[in-house]
């Protein structure tokens, strides 16, 4: 049951469509939900630990070695296949939101954009804008609708670009 300061915020479909998501989606490059729990004005997720801390934090201080954005970016596109084989469009992929666990290696986190493919219009395509505005391929910017699978991708590549070369594209100077 969720609590009624979550049903006043108007963010009860919000919160079970993450929660529906992050149990659709258990993959050993995301960040696994354990367990749900609820008190009268308060939701609690009980996940995963990353003693690594997020990926932006590495990527703060500078450009990665290849060899270890090659690791990352083989375990990024694993996952972020893994989900939209489960219908899950991640919307918000950045740094901030891969984290590391204790042994390096990569997990994606924060679903709270997500969509699944019900969520698509009849045309096929997504129509809520959602995202970090560097990482967002630019259809996602228009009202035209894009595919949101897609635009993972293009969130992803924008990720590779800023693991090797340390920091964000098309940012004016």
């Amino acid at each position: 049951m969720l609590g009624p300061h979550v049903i006043k915020a108007g963010q009860v479909d919000h919160v079970k469509r993450e929660i529906s998501i992050m149990r659709l989606v258990k993959h050993p490059n995301v960040i696994e939900l354990f367990e749900v729990m609820a008190t009268k004005s308060k939701i609690y997720f009980v996940m995963e630990y990353a003693k690594g801390g997020e990926l932006f934090k590495k990527v703060a201080k500078g450009k990665l070695k290849e060899d270890v954005v090659h690791k990352y970016f083989r375990q990024l596109v694993n996952a972020v296949d893994f989900c939209h084989s489960r219908g899950v469009c991640q919307r918000d992929i950045k740094p901030e939101n891969i984290l590391l666990d204790e042994n390096d290696n990569l997990k994606i986190s924060d679903f709270g954009l997500s969509a699944l493919a019900e969520s698509k219009h009849r045309d096929g395509l997504l129509h809520t804008a959602s995202g970090t505005l560097a990482y967002v391929a630019p259809e996602v910017i228009k009202t035209k609708g894009y595919d949101g699978a897609k635009a993972d991708i293009w969130s992803c590549g924008v990720v590779l670009f800023v693991l090797l070369v340390g920091y964000i594209p098309f940012a004016r100077s």
